[in-house]
């Protein structure tokens, strides 16, 4: 193993935990199996209840969707921002039609996290909130009808999207043990995204998909933000390498861009701070910086590939996005001049891009990936055990964790992050973590959605789905499988970095693709692996220093007859 400097900066996924909640789930994991996610319980009946509605003035349709309840100690922000793995407790039930002014009732009988019934809630006085996630319907190429939560440009965050509603926050003293109903009207709505306006440096775009349309029935988008170099305007005539960059949904300016400050601003010293002067400097080299949005009906982001249940967002990227963004901007349109980065969900979706399309790519800078080996899926091995959420032995079972620190103390546990998604929705649809993975690489299940790779709810692992996983998305078995006539296309274009205390483990399957990598011949890979000593979730090159390696590939690879210096200019 290799390391480097260890003052790389962290970024975190799309979840972050930051301490431990024992939840009272034992009983209901031995009680829960064979039991539907729906109905995990059936004790209604009297005591503490919620009723979740809206008006026609709100919402004149009914509504398919799910409906929470959401209770804090705290009134610092609304209940329904306060959810999360280690946040404050939330119930959720589907809703089927509901029509305004009716009411989605949550009893005792519906699941919640970390409590899982609304009768553990410790008496007391709480700040409560009820919301809706309203699904739309999806009339599939492929003849399935799903319902799913429509992104609005938001990234499927359901407590930011907008069209989605909510209560006002009331303050209440709950007792289970009480026969009480609690009304939560929702009366506000979550208003449009404001997509940030076009500057001299970031410019955006958005299209809808005719390759994603067709597949899901509905209109699809597809967007980008661009950066540009210093002279782009200034220099008509020349053409600029590109760095495609991966990750989760986001309208901000690639690698943090923020523009100069002007006027008294500038004249306090407040300029554009961290990678913008580097990337005005006559230090850089001038490239074009994207960064990519395509969110799908699951999560923030497709995963970049094709899929099943997600649809063809491999072809889509490649075939519609990627040649537009190359068609309104001054782009050198060859394999050498296209580099791939990305982070977390980028760091798969960027080396992926590269295993599966190694012609069209010139070089891939991979950090802290999403497991990369399914032997090693952060801490199962989806192969070989039969529950990922726990280690059996003859006497007693461990808990998988999910989480860590670098000093090795452990935030949450696997089924916690499972359950908190279960009870945000259920049949993959929490757009959370692990149900986008199981949405890009299961098969279709016979409802239409996508088929469990393990029981929600006990973590019980179905080996087909396993074995599906394994010869479509693993991507150390594709290298392994294929590097008789994949390899000679991949020599030095691959560039990994994790951190070897990665928070979510995903260092573990770093090390298998390393061993399989650094055993190559005919030909040796010649690329990178290398580890940050102690380093947690996301660790390596970013800013200046990644363009800086990724001008010294292109320029090293380029074509006999290119001519790398005209985009070097001052």
């Amino acid at each position: 193993m290799k390391y480097l400097n260890p003052e790389r900066k962290n970024i975190r996924r799309k979840v972050s935990a930051t301490s431990i909640i024992k939840v009272f789930t034992t009983s209901l994991l031995i009680a829960g199996i064979g039991l539907t996610e729906e109905k995990v319980r059936a004790d209604g009946g009297d005591g503490l209840q919620f009723e979740v509605s809206f008006p026609s003035q709100v919402h004149y349709q009914p509504i398919t969707g799910r409906a929470y309840v959401i209770i804090s100690r705290h009134a610092n922000r609304p209940p329904y921002l306060q959810t999360g793995v280690t946040g404050a407790p939330i119930w959720g039930k589907n809703i089927y039609a509901l029509k305004p002014g009716a009411a989605a009732v949550i009893d005792r009988s519906v699941y919640g996290y970390p409590l899982p019934s609304i009768k553990d809630i410790p008496p007391g006085e709480y700040y409560v909130q009820g919301f809706i996630n309203i699904y739309t319907e999806f009339k599939r190429s492929d003849g399935h009808t799903l319902w799913l939560h429509n992104d609005q440009w938001e990234g499927q965050r359901w407590n930011r999207s907008p069209g989605n509603i909510y209560s006002e926050v009331r303050k209440v003293n709950l007792n289970p043990s009480e026969t009480t109903t609690v009304k939560l009207r929702c009366l506000n709505v979550i208003p449009p995204v404001d997509v940030p306006p076009d500057t001299k440096w970031v410019k955006r775009l958005k299209f809808q998909s005719n390759i994603l349309t067709n597949f899901w029935g509905k209109p699809i988008y597809l967007g980008a933000t661009i950066l540009l170099p210093k002279g782009y305007d200034e220099h008509p005539d020349v053409y600029y390498p590109v760095n495609y960059i991966q990750g989760h949904f986001s309208l901000g300016s690639p690698h943090g861009f923020r523009p100069p400050q002007e006027g008294p601003e500038a004249q306090r010293g407040r300029g554009g701070g961290g990678f913008s002067p580097f990337w005005l400097s006559e230090n850089c080299p001038r490239m074009i910086a994207v960064t990519f949005q395509h969110p799908c009906p699951y999560y923030d982001d497709s995963y970049a590939v094709n899929s099943a249940n997600v649809g063809p967002y491999g072809d889509a990227l490649l075939q519609e996005l990627i040649p537009y963004v190359e068609e309104h901007f001054r782009i050198i349109r060859e394999p050498y001049a296209r580099t791939l980065s990305g982070g977390s969900t980028g760091g798969w979706e960027s080396l992926a891009l590269q295993i599966f399309h190694p012609d069209f790519f010139g070089g891939v800078w991979s950090l802290c990936s999403d497991p990369v080996d399914f032997n090693c899926y952060q801490i199962v091995n989806i192969y070989q055990d039969k529950n990922a959420y726990y280690r059996e032995f003859e006497w007693f079972k461990i808990e998988r964790p999910n989480n860590r620190s670098t000093d090795g103390k452990i935030n949450s546990f696997m089924k916690d992050e499972n359950h908190y998604e279960l009870v945000l929705g259920d049949k993959s649809r929490s757009s959370g973590q692990w149900d986008i993975w199981e949405a890009v690489y299961s098969p279709i299940g016979e409802d239409g959605y996508p088929k469990r790779i393990w029981n929600k709810l006990t973590g019980e692992i179905d080996p087909e789905v396993a074995q599906y996983w394994r010869e479509n998305y693993d991507l150390n078995y594709y290298l392994q499988k294929n590097w008789s006539w994949l390899g000679p296309k991949l020599v030095g274009k691959l560039h990994i970095y994790t951190g070897d205390m990665d928070s979510y483990y995903l260092n573990n399957a770093v090390v298998l693709m390393e061993r399989f990598l650094e055993s190559t011949k005919e030909p040796y890979y010649a690329g990178v692996v290398e580890y940050g000593d102690r380093q947690p979730h996301c660790w390596g090159p970013r800013g200046e220093e990644l363009i800086k390696l990724m001008t010294e590939h292109i320029t090293k690879n380029a074509p006999a007859g290119a001519d790398t210096s005209t985009w070097k200019y001052k």
